[in-house]
């Protein structure tokens, strides 16, 4: 019987490996395919004037990130005609230490259509009339609902404060959501299209840099830092330097390898929504259609009581998920579902987060997924190098078929043996991919690209020695497996842009902080509510 059970394990550690492999193996290949060399120019931009669809960026700041001003610039180096771009963006607060580095954008950039919202000057939120809980308290979707709802256009470009796009990203966003080709022929549009991302870690090049917006780090950034107002200083200490600032190459080493390998594969084979928030594109009509449950049928129940539009996923986590798979799920005839904008890359410049940082990171996005896709999120770990290779060893050295046809021992002593070639093939793999995605062959270099995003291959500023190198990769690898742990089954609350909330079951999240704890109102179906006296924002039962 125990042998039995031990053979069948050994079969499915076996399978999954071979799904594993497979999978990676068509993440790689489009990664060798389409970031090797510069994508074709975009269509849209050339098209006649009247033609040219009009976009709408709304870019959501918070604190002072490193290479805010560059980031936030590159929309004003688009290639696409600037009479067809809004550009909206969007603070909190005046007190928020973007608001200044914003302010000093829009004087540097005159003759675009492009402003800032405040969230406390939102009349729908503050104004007569508006009340704070009208939108629910995913601070994002607060942060960019004034933005969307007065958006110019049909075409709603979020993209996040903290990356950099190059010249011609405008361009192939539209075309990929239009359906244009290269050669100018019509394909079928698609609903919603997005970038692979891509993290720089930059403490090296900014600890002794001191131009505009690449020093200085915000308590409250998303990326983790030091206090507001400070410069990125690396100690001398090699382990307090990698305890310090070690975060921002594991980041790193997450997004060029595991990341991108099962992120490129997952949106080739299209079998489900893959998508990260960093910079997507949609439809405004689409969403407030499949928002509006007297147009999308799928909408019952509860989901059919929240608002239209944006602020109908203000009380989700993660709201990029929730749109794309809304999006997925909706029938919009003549459209596809999602599409990525192969070969672009939206590059996000890091610097000053520790590794508690980064575990706390990894943490936030584990749990806020848990419930959005808790079947993938449950088998993740088995993804992750020291553990697909145990499996797949533990499988090579107990089915009996491998002992019999090619004499394979099953001793522990050989499942450690094959459990080691394993790792260091993926190890091996893995340098090539990242050293592939950090050359930045596929960017478009010009005046205008910062040192961060040339790539090795176009000097960029951040090279990485293999011994360094591997040291980041051996501690993402074991640090994978734990913080899986923590975050699956060891608790449900999250702290993201200053605010710890829950997330539930059902994919809501609840602001748990002392503040919102004494605020009175809450959300009740999309909308406030003045009676209750003790509720928490955001909370709906």
């Amino acid at each position: 019987m125990f042998s039995s059970i031990v053979e069948v394990l050994g079969c499915a550690g076996i399978i999954w490996g071979f799904v594993v492999v497979l999978v990676q193996g068509i993440g790689i290949y489009k990664i060798f395919r389409y970031y090797s060399s510069v994508p074709p120019d975009p269509v849209s931009p050339y098209l006649p004037k009247d033609e040219v669809p009009h976009v709408t960026i709304i870019r959501p700041a918070k604190g002072l990130e490193p290479g805010l001003y560059e980031c936030l610039a590159s929309v004003f180096h688009q290639s696409y005609p600037k009479d067809k771009l809004t550009i909206y963006f969007c603070v909190s607060s005046k007190e928020d230490a973007a608001y200044p580095v914003i302010r000093k954008l829009l004087d540097d950039h005159p003759g675009f259509n492009a402003k800032v919202f405040v969230e406390t000057e939102d009349p729908y939120l503050h104004g007569d009339g508006g009340h704070v809980n009208n939108v629910g308290p995913n601070p994002k979707i607060r942060n960019l609902s004034r933005a969307y709802r007065e958006a110019k256009g049909d075409i709603i470009w979020p993209l996040d404060s903290n990356v950099w796009i190059a010249r011609d990203v405008a361009g192939r966003m539209v075309d990929k959501l239009c359906g244009y080709r290269p050669d100018g022929t019509r394909v079928k549009p698609f609903k919603f299209v997005h970038q692979l991302p891509l993290v720089v870690d930059t403490v090296n090049s900014m600890s002794s840099s001191n131009s505009e917006g690449q020093t200085l780090l915000s308590g409250s950034s998303i990326t983790g830092g030091s206090d507001a107002g400070s410069d990125v200083r690396v100690p001398s200490s090699i382990l307090s330097r990698s305890f310090a600032h070690g975060g921002g190459r594991l980041e790193e080493m997450f997004m060029a390898t595991t990341h991108a390998k099962f992120y490129g594969a997952i949106n080739t084979v299209g079998i489900a929504p893959c998508i990260v928030g960093k910079s997507n594109m949609f439809r405004k009509s689409h969403l407030d259609q499949v928002t509006d449950p007297a147009q999308n049928p799928i909408l019952t129940g509860r989901a059919s009581t929240l608002p239209k539009g944006l602020d109908h996923f203000s009380l989700f986590m993660c709201e990029d998920h929730v749109i794309g798979d809304l999006l997925w799920r909706s029938d919009l005839p003549g459209y596809a579902n999602h599409g990525l904008v192969w070969g672009d890359l939206a590059i996000q410049p890091m610097a000053g987060m520790s590794v508690p940082a980064y575990i706390a990171r990894r943490v936030r996005w584990l749990r806020a997924r848990k419930w959005t896709v808790l079947s993938a999120t449950l088998v993740e770990h088995g993804v992750e190098s020291l553990v697909c290779c145990f499996y797949v060893s533990f499988g090579l050295t107990s089915v009996p078929w491998f002992h019999q046809t090619l004499g394979i021992p099953q001793t522990w002593k050989a499942l450690w043996y094959f459990w080691l070639a394993g790792i260091t093939t993926w190890m091996i793999v893995d340098r090539i991919v990242f050293k592939r995605l950090h050359a930045g062959r596929s960017i478009h270099v010009d005046e205008h690209t910062p040192l961060f995003a040339r790539g090795t291959s176009r000097g960029g500023a951040e090279r990485r020695r293999f011994g360094e190198w591997f040291l980041a990769w051996l501690g993402r690898e074991v640090l994978a497996l734990p913080i899986w742990t923590w975050a699956v089954f060891l608790g449900t609350t999250v702290n993201w842009r200053g605010k710890q909330f829950r997330v539930r079951s059902d994919m809501t999240v609840v602001a748990i902080d002392p503040e919102d704890e004494e605020q009175s109102p809450m959300l009740q179906n999309g909308h406030s509510s003045r009676s209750s006296t003790s509720s928490t924002r955001g909370k709906i039962d």
